[in-house]
């Protein structure tokens, strides 16, 4: 059985079959799915979806979305949290961090508004979901600085090195369907030699599709879909245990613990279903 720790199920890419969607994921096995939060204008989005649908879900701005947001955007983030504090399916603060890949981004404005994130984790002690892309170092700073109830880096691309920083700080690291592809040499290195213990599963649906719903670019314009989606966890981490020669229910076992260990109240959440 698997969870789905990283899941956009709000986008508009889902409008048309999104009961579907999560019917299909729990027919694969996929226990949970945390649906992450990018802006204010989200934050009520993504609750009502997943108590619509049994979910778990976190609030935070995307680094992303820092250039259209400032302190009132922080302001309204801590009166979400305050709100829900004890609401049982808010599970984290996220999906929060740095982006260096996106070109015109602000970095300054950027870090201020994480760091501000990051004050927030940690008064409502609560967890992070992270982005850090091609910026592994300076979320790792700003994670020093603010320490937080641990948390997840979403779509992990760093080094073994980094992998054990972040582990350092009580983060472990989502994996998804990036992996899959046979010429991504350096993921699939540092996924296969990750200590079982640092691993979570993710989709990121419905972004970072799997190999086997990758189209070409004629394939795009011909109108062929690369949506991801969440029953894909279950055969991305059967691909990942078969790269480290593991028994995939045993991966899949080891991979659910470690999202309850980091996201606690997720264990409520299971035992909910299961009753």
């Amino acid at each position: 059985m698997w969870i789905d720790t990283h899941c956009h199920l709000d986008a508009a890419d889902f409008d048309a079959d999104r009961d579907a969607v999560v019917a299909r994921a729990r027919a694969a096995g996929v226990l949970q799915i945390v649906l992450p939060a990018v802006d204010r204008a989200n934050f009520e989005r993504v609750r009502t979806l997943a108590h619509e649908h049994g979910l778990a879900y976190a609030l935070g701005i995307h680094p992303m979305c820092t250039d259209r947001a400032g302190g009132d955007d922080v302001a309204a983030l801590r009166d979400a949290l305050a709100r829900a504090a004890d609401d049982p399916r808010l599970v984290a603060v996220g999906e929060i961090g740095l982006d260096h890949f996106v070109p015109g981004l602000d970095r300054e404005r950027q870090a201020a508004i994480f760091a501000a994130q990051l004050r927030l984790a940690a008064e409502f002690e609560l967890p992070v979901l992270l982005h850090v892309r091609r910026a592994i170092d300076p979320v790792l700073k700003q994670l020093r600085r603010f320490r937080v109830r641990g948390g997840l880096a979403h779509a992990f691309n760093g080094s073994e090195q980094q992998a054990d920083a972040f582990r350092a700080l009580d983060v472990r690291l989502g994996c998804g369907g990036a992996l899959t592809f046979e010429r991504a040499l350096r993921i699939r290195r540092v996924a296969a030699a990750l200590d079982i213990d640092a691993i979570v599963m993710e989709t990121d649906s419905p972004d970072i599709a799997p190999q086997w719903r990758y189209r070409t670019a004629a394939a795009r314009a011909a109108g062929a879909t690369m949506r991801n989606e969440p029953a894909e966890v279950a055969a991305i981490g059967a691909a990942l245990a078969a790269l480290r020669d593991e028994p995939v229910a045993a991966f899949a076992a080891r991979t659910t613990a470690n999202a309850l260990a980091t996201l606690p109240r997720l264990a409520a959440l299971l035992g909910e279903a299961a009753s």
